[in-house]
């Protein structure tokens, strides 16, 4: 609020002298002037400081909701940024889930396979250890069933000519693998050689060019090579064994289960 109001305060020069001074009269006049004048002046003051005190507040408040706004940004951003995340660990999960089915449907097949070729294996060398005995045994004595001995590569991935592969392994061994399609397949086999009983560690020790090398320990002996051969969703053969090293090469075209059980 201001006053548009003229001063009324005396100046000193204009009073009149009496015989003592100045005029009494004009002096309180003056002073009454000068009182409502600096009272004015802090109504004035007042209002202004009101006004600036206001204004304060309206900015600590509009800084408030600008804060309040980012923070529900920020908050906005996080949410999405965890969902995406949350979608895509789904999705990674699926695609594990599928590989993992179609890996124990290949794995099935192949031992469904395997057993009937057993089966039909056992059933013919009984058939002619019984034609054998009925022809040239003697009397209270029955002639025993020839065994097949078992190699090291007795199912439908086979080793390269010339190449005699252990057949046991026990303790750390490192399998190399390739070439590889994808990381599916990847994680096909790790998935595959992880179910052998008698591993206890796996882990992919490297992928690179297409090939992968995984360290696996084995708490006991077992045919490391049969039951990858039974295990593994990829055709593949044996290029080389050496100690505690086996590298193992994928087939160009790997068969499809109908194809491994026929």
């Amino acid at each position: 609020m201001t006053s548009g109001a003229p001063h009324t305060v005396f100046p000193m020069g204009g009073f009149k002298r009496s015989f003592l001074g100045y005029r009494r009269s004009e002096v309180d006049a003056a002073i009454t002037a000068w009182d409502e004048r600096v009272a004015e002046l802090e109504r004035e003051l007042a209002y202004m400081s009101g006004l600036i005190i206001e204004r304060e507040r309206e900015i600590r408040d509009l800084q408030d909701e600008l804060r309040e706004v980012n923070e529900r940004h920020d908050r906005s951003l996080a949410s999405i940024e965890s969902i995406s995340q949350r979608l895509e660990e789904l999705q990674a999960q699926a695609r594990g889930q599928a590989t993992r089915i179609r890996m124990k449907a290949l794995s099935e097949a192949v031992e469904v396979s395997r057993r009937v070729q057993d089966l039909a294996g056992r059933l013919g060398t009984d058939a002619g250890a019984a034609e054998s005995g009925e022809a040239g045994a003697e009397p209270g004595f029955a002639k025993e069933p020839a065994t097949a001995m078992p190699t090291a590569n007795g199912n439908r991935n086979g080793n390269n000519p010339g190449v005699e592969p252990q057949e046991i392994f026990e303790g750390l061994v490192r399998v190399e693998i390739g070439p590889l399609g994808d990381f599916s397949q990847l994680v096909g086999f790790e998935d595959a050689a992880g179910q052998i009983e008698a591993t206890s560690e796996i882990s992919v020790e490297r992928f690179s060019d297409g090939r992968a090398t995984l360290s696996m320990r084995l708490n006991e002996p077992v045919e490391l090579l049969r039951e990858l051969e039974q295990r593994s969703p990829l055709e593949f053969h044996v290029r080389h064994t050496a100690g505690d090293n086996v590298v193992l090469d994928v087939d160009a075209e790997p068969q499809g289960p109908q194809q491994q059980a026929a």
